[in-house]
């Protein structure tokens, strides 16, 4: 399951043996473990990509 960080650990922290993401990242963690960050509020699920927004101004057609 693909996750973003929402709270950043203490320094030293591991998450699955690994220095415990920045908040921000995006993380992919097995489905059991990752529903118990969300549920917990540490990260949310990404579900679709982000897509960059369209520019103002100017017309494309």
């Amino acid at each position: 399951m693909r996750l973003r960080i929402l709270q950043g650990a203490p320094e030293g922290a591991l998450l699955c043996g690994e220095p415990w993401p920045a908040e921000g990242d995006e993380i992919d963690l097995p489905t059991a473990q990752a529903a118990h960050l969300v549920a917990s509020g540490v990260a949310e699920e990404v579900t679709a990509k982000r897509t960059r927004k369209a520019r103002r101004g100017g017309d494309d057609e």
